[in-house]
């Protein structure tokens, strides 16, 4: 009998494989978040269930028994957040995940795929809530925190349920089997095959974007039949636990242990992520972050299956152009969005010496500067619009980062402070770009994740491409731009986007940015260079969550 979730949103599924497949645009979470769309009073309560939670304790009915309370969440706009999360021991998260997978690895695809379906229909109706949780732990503005920590992270979320769905119905249950034997009878013999899930996973979030990062690998590994611990970052936890709260509802609901899903909240500085990653029972882990621990992550937890996103040093190179100044807004908005705090914000912008050509004729590489810098100055200009877009500093790390890169190379832009109309507390900055010359790679080949940007003088098109090719196969990179006009370029440019494995974008001058990827069209990643070891989502991220078990018999 089928599964009555999988039922209810086989339709959804029918439709997201139809995508994957197409790669077009589809969605069926919208992004707009009108009250057409969502209901007249889904904005208004979306904001009071967020107020309430504020000073508040967060329970988990059916939650193993908690050895405290822990909770630092500040809000980048308004302070701490004052909400307490139950502590768990280690074992205690093992155990209690472990009990839960015996029912849940016996109810089979439709039911992991149905559960999936419906905690995700039930998350999208919470996208007001999610973007003021998102919103007042990452920094990020309203109109990012809705879209991307809900639909968007709802889209890549189903991204990964379709993926799931796909590699395991491919799989028959049952089959007879018979070869033939001559004048003799043919053997024949019946076989079984059962889809088997590793076991349990550990999703380790971010504080950036804990729900686009964190919901591809949270629901590869339950629709895959896999129970999951999800750890999220210290100063983004509300986001991940009103995710975590919501599937457990579903879970209990459907007959199954809510402790399919736990939250493993933790004090800021406290190593819990390494202690339960390092545990033998965790054979699943999801990690997005710094290089350094996804690395020390692929190093030493031999025992799982570890899916990375890192650290990478993202590129531009302009070499002509058919709208300069198109190009230079395009340029402008993606190194201020949410001030340049995204994995595929650019970083490195590389111009040759002699300048370019563009539909206006040529620009010297001090014209093609100045066009960069008044359009981010033009950006920027009006305070209560700029905060928009620009969001606020998540963490004092990058205010640090952004102190030291006012040190290097040459001044060509410096960041400035903008005031916060409705939050004075806000910390809000402007990019910062500043000159380096080909020989300063110690300072380009490396990461300086904030609202930070070089402009590097090469001799030519040729040479910064081959600068790129050689720092993203070193250090890795998940997004490259080029602008060209030359068709030449564009295909040298293509082949170092293959020789590095890296995804290209040839000549964004609209309102598509380089930092942006869509779920179902964009592969977020590629997992061929030191960035990312997986992309999201593919075949590859969701095939290796389970085992095929096979039994044969005369039949």
């Amino acid at each position: 009998m089928a599964n009555p979730l999988f039922e209810r949103h086989e339709a959804t599924l029918q439709q997201a494989l139809n995508a994957i497949r197409e790669r077009g645009y589809w969605t069926p979470y919208p992004e707009t978040p009108s009250p057409k769309i969502y209901g007249e009073a889904a904005a208004d309560e979306g904001r009071t269930r967020f107020e309430a939670l504020l000073g508040s304790t967060f329970d988990f009915p059916g939650q193993p028994p908690a050895s405290g309370l822990v909770g630092s969440e500040r809000s980048p706009y308004s302070g701490a957040l004052n909400i307490r999360y139950p502590r768990f021991e280690v074992d205690t998260l093992i155990a209690a995940s472990s009990a839960a997978l015996e029912n849940w690895r016996q109810a089979g695809p439709e039911a992991w795929v149905g559960v999936s379906l419906e905690i995700l229909a039930r998350l999208n109706k919470h996208s007001f809530e999610m973007a003021h949780a998102v919103m007042h732990t990452t920094g990020q503005a309203f109109m990012m925190s809705f879209q991307a920590g809900g639909p968007h992270a709802q889209d890549r979320g189903l991204e990964a349920v379709a993926y799931a769905w796909r590699e395991m119905s491919a799989i028959p249950a049952a089959s007879s089997w018979s070869k033939p034997q001559g004048k003799h009878e043919p053997v024949v013999l019946q076989k079984n095959w059962k889809i088997v899930p590793r076991g349990i996973g550990l999703v380790i979030g971010c504080c950036t974007f804990p729900t686009w990062n964190g919901y591809p690998g949270l629901f590869a590994s339950l629709a895959t039949g896999n129970t999951v611990i999800v750890k999220p970052h210290a100063g983004a936890v509300l986001p991940m636990a009103i995710t975590v709260k919501i599937a457990r509802e579903v879970l209990q609901e459907a007959g199954f242990d809510p402790n399919v899903v736990l939250l493993a909240a933790n004090q800021s500085g406290e190593p819990l992520a390494s202690k339960l990653a390092e545990n033998a029972a965790i054979k699943l882990i999801d990690f997005t972050g710094s290089r350094k621990n996804g690395e020390w992550l692929e190093a030493n937890c031999r025992h799982a299956q570890v899916y990375t996103e890192k650290a990478g040093v993202n590129t531009i190179v302009i070499d002509s152009t058919h709208d300069f100044k198109g190009l230079s807004r395009n340029i402008a908005l993606s190194l201020a969005l949410y001030g340049g705090q995204m994995c595929t914000a650019p970083q490195n912008i590389f111009i040759p010496a002699g300048g370019i050509t563009s539909a206006e004729g040529h620009l010297s590489y001090e014209e093609v500067v100045a066009g960069i810098v008044s359009a981010i100055n033009g950006l920027t200009a009006d305070p209560a619009k700029a905060v928009e877009f620009l969001g606020a500093i998540q963490n004092p790390g990058v205010l640090a980062r952004l102190e030291a890169a006012q040190k290097l190379g040459q001044p060509l832009l410096d960041s400035h402070a903008i005031a916060h109309p409705l939050y004075p507390e806000a910390v809000v900055r402007t990019p910062l770009l500043r000159a380096l010359s080909v020989q300063d790679q110690a300072i380009y080949q490396e990461e300086h994740f904030g609202p930070i940007a070089f402009v590097i003088k090469t001799s030519s098109s040729a040479e910064s491409l081959a600068i790129i090719e050689d720092t993203v196969r070193k250090h890795g990179a998940l997004s490259f731009s080029v602008y060209s006009t030359d068709a030449t370029v564009q295909q040298q440019a293509q082949a170092v986007a293959e020789h590095a494995c890296v995804s290209l974008s040839l000549n964004l001058t609209g309102s598509v940015l380089v930092n942006q990827s869509a779920a179902f069209s964009d592969f977020h990643g590629t997992g061929g260079n030191p960035a990312a070891n997986a992309a999201l989502s593919d075949s590859a991220f969701v095939a290796n969550r389970f085992r095929v078990v096979q039994t044969r018999r005369f039949a």
